[in-house]
């Protein structure tokens, strides 16, 4: 039968498109659900001893419960639920020279989410290279595609989509839910005040902030050195050069692959940087495909683009 994976969750956005990236590969089985018992405890117990890998689609309760369903299963969680727990692996295999070995060698590994992927990719070595003192709160403000907000936000964009033309920031009580990854993983002594918005486009990101007093080529000089080896990083010239579309930054651009751009640019004397991803690609699905690779021992690109 050879490698066996179940979804559990496979019909939400996430679950769908993790299940198109897999669904053509001959290395791996996907174990089949019947929709009719997908929610009845013993049936998905059965599921679970069926698979070598059990990805997690869904919400943060039901994939704390789904673990408790079977603890000794392999569990590659992509819900909020358990991306700060100490007995958890943070799956994304950039952040630090150990992060890779320890996605591989994991029972638990807990997907990243969209948002903390290009903020911790962007601020993690200019906190390693004290460019980014621990000490700064950082104001980081980011765009999302709608499709991140699930299948109700999908339909309400696909019926309102003239009304909705716009771009709409939500989370003004400062208490997102990525906000505690975003703190954790980032080495900062404090949660950054992050300000999310939905844009009128279906998928993409972009996620910014500002730094004071920053020299922009040692912030190139940083993260080149950092991805100089990583496929699914690109750092792109300093300023942006023929990458802007007539002086635009596109958070389309990184679109159906797995990769996240990286881009700073100066007056001079302050700097501004972005992290550009899909957020079903390398800020969910991919990025999920990218992790249950490395915790079959697959190679790590396998089935994943870093260009359309």
């Amino acid at each position: 039968m050879g490698i066996r994976v179940f979804i559990d969750g496979q019909e939400g956005t996430t679950g769908l498109k993790i299940y198109e990236l897999m669904s053509g590969r001959d290395d791996i089985s996907l174990v089949p659900v019947d929709d009719r018992f997908r929610k009845d405890s013993a049936y998905k117990r059965e599921r679970y001893d069926e698979a070598d890998v059990v990805i997690l689609c869904l919400p943060d309760l039901a994939a704390k419960e789904a673990v408790d369903l079977k603890p000794e299963a392999r569990f590659l969680d992509a819900s909020t639920a358990h991306r700060i727990e100490q007995n958890w692996v943070y799956g994304l295999p950039e952040l630090t020279k150990q992060s890779r070995h320890s996605v591989s060698d994991a029972q638990y590994v807990s997907n990243p989410g969209c948002y903390p992927t290009g903020f911790l990719l962007a601020v993690k070595p200019l906190v390693d290279q004290d460019i980014v003192p621990t000490s700064q709160r950082l104001q980081v403000h980011a765009v999302s595609g709608y499709s991140g907000g699930g299948k109700k936000l999908i339909a309400r964009y696909d019926a309102q989509r003239e009304r909705l033309m716009d771009t709409r920031i939500y989370g003004l009580n400062l208490a997102h839910k990525h906000l505690p990854e975003m703190h954790c993983h980032a080495g900062l002594d404090h949660a950054p005040f992050f300000l999310p918005a939905v844009g009128p486009f279906y998928r993409g990101m972009v996620v910014k902030f500002a730094l004071t007093k920053t020299d922009a080529d040692r912030v190139y000089d940083a993260w080149t050195s950092k991805y100089e080896h990583e496929p699914f990083v690109r750092v792109l010239p300093t300023g942006g050069a023929d990458i802007l579309e007539d002086g635009f930054l596109s958070a389309e651009l990184c679109n159906h692959t797995n990769r996240v751009d990286l881009l700073v640019s100066s007056n001079g004397e302050d700097a501004v940087v972005c992290a550009v991803l899909d957020n079903l690609g390398k800020g969910a699905a991919s990025a999920a495909v990218q992790n249950l690779n490395l915790m079959l021992g697959i190679e790590e690109s396998t089935g994943l683009r870093a260009f359309v």
